[in-house]
């Protein structure tokens, strides 16, 4: 059986490790859990990494589980936080397990394979503990001072909002987490991102001192892209992989749009490739940047794996007539269809018939972030209308914009579109 930890390790996945895990992967099927967190009912980019963790142990023949925190979610994990989470009910937390659920049953088998999948609420143990048994059965194990020196913990101190006890307890619920998990499943493995390392080895240290057995733990840096911004987030918001929240086809173009510094460390995060074909395409990157051949294959492979074969192609038939003059000559019914998963904004004719200035338009719909930013596009040539480039930073939209009394289609730069959707019109 090859060795997870090399697969990890290549790929750029490995920032701390417990002693010993290599080997362990090496010589059994270890069982580890990932935890995630239940603030929405749908997962983001952000979470993709950390699905792709679980996904690559089940298929190098370990056995995941995946906790979707009901528990730790009433709590709220202080982890990269720097202020108090606002806590959910227990319905809305419900409501976001079920959702997530659904999301990772892409990705994992939780039926047929020998090494099957679970999902586990940690509110199955948690929400059953009475304050006093948690105190004598868990918390009596750990000393103010050893939980004081947590990073998560340190930063908050240090803050001007400080942290609440709730919050504070947070490290004792995770640690119990591993411990339920080590007891019912001999799961000997926890996985997570950097921020979740004290965290992990509270548990390692419950384990050793209430089961003597060892039991491991492996993070990956938290991520950012070349440029510094956060993983996920753009001028529209957050990515999500619920199809309702970001359409395939601005999730195809979130892809697209990876920077070259980025794509090949994206490409190894978040596909099955393998090695030989990840060099052959950061090789093309080098060699002919301008063809972009990385992006279109990480948006292919990523968008397949989240949304599904059929809604790839839907989304490259779409990036290929909105990026090309020939979409301009279909019958208006097929230029909507085609445009259907294209990000876009419901308007009337009496709206454009504002003439409202086209960078009042473009921070409406959230292509920039301000209206300076609109007008020095414009003025660098990087605006465009229905394909044609804006060369007046007074430029308006007026209806004579709207095509086929349909739509206008509004640009940042070549690939970078929103649709504005006239409402009145049959079908749109």
């Amino acid at each position: 059986m090859a060795n997870l930890f090399d697969e990890l390790q290549w790929r750029g996945l490995v920032t701390e490790s417990t002693d010993g895990l290599r080997d362990a992967f090496g010589e059994e099927r270890v069982t580890a859990y990932i935890g995630f967190d239940p603030t929405a009912s749908s997962l983001h980019v952000g979470s993709l990494l950390t699905v792709m963790g679980l996904a690559r142990l089940q298929r190098f023949g370990h056995t995941p589980i995946a906790i979707v925190g009901g528990g730790t979610g009433m709590i709220g994990d202080p982890s990269g936080k720097s202020q108090e989470r606002q806590l959910l009910s227990r319905e809305q937390i419900d409501e976001n397990v079920a959702g997530i659920r659904a999301q990772l049953e892409k990705f994992l088998d939780f039926d047929t394979a020998p090494n099957a999948a679970r999902i586990i609420n940690n509110a199955d143990w948690l929400a059953r503990f009475d304050l006093l048994g948690f105190l004598r059965d868990t918390g009596k194990f750990f000393t103010v001072n050893y939980m004081l020196q947590k990073e998560s913990v340190n930063r908050r101190l240090e803050s001007e909002e400080g942290i609440s006890y709730t919050e504070f307890s947070y490290l004792l619920l995770q640690a119990r987490d591993f411990l339920e998990l080590f007891d019912r499943y001999h799961c000997t493995l926890q996985m997570g991102g950097s921020d979740q390392w004290g965290n992990i080895t509270a548990g390692i240290e419950l384990i050793r001192k209430l089961r003597a057995a060892k039991a491991h733990g492996l993070v990956w840096a938290l991520m950012t892209t070349a440029s510094g911004a956060k993983f996920g987030k753009t001028e529209a918001g957050t990515i999500w992989l619920d199809p309702a929240r970001t359409s395939p086809f601005q999730f195809y173009q979130f892809w697209l749009n990876t920077d070259d510094r980025d794509v090949v460390n994206y490409l190894k995060f978040f596909t099955f490739l393998e090695r030989s074909r990840i060099d052959e395409l950061d090789g093309l990157t080098r060699s002919a940047p301008e063809k972009r051949e990385a992006q279109r294959v990480l948006a292919r492979e990523v968008t397949a794996l989240v949304h599904g074969g059929d809604e790839v192609e839907n989304a490259i038939a779409a990036s290929e007539r909105l990026f090309s003059r020939g979409v301009w000559d279909l019958p208006v019914d097929e230029l909507l269809s085609t445009l259907g998963n294209a990000p876009s904004t419901p308007v009337t004719m009496s709206q454009i018939a504002e003439e409202r200035p086209i960078g009042q338009w473009l921070f409406e719909i959230g292509l920039v972030s301000s209206r300076s930013e609109a007008v020095r596009l414009i003025r660098s040539g990087g605006i465009y209308v229905n394909d044609q480039q804006v060369q007046d930073d007074k430029r308006r939209v007026t209806v004579a914009d709207v095509w086929k009394g349909a739509l206008v289609v509004l640009g940042k730069g070549k690939r970078n579109k929103h649709v504005l959707r006239i409402s009145e019109h049959p079908g749109a």
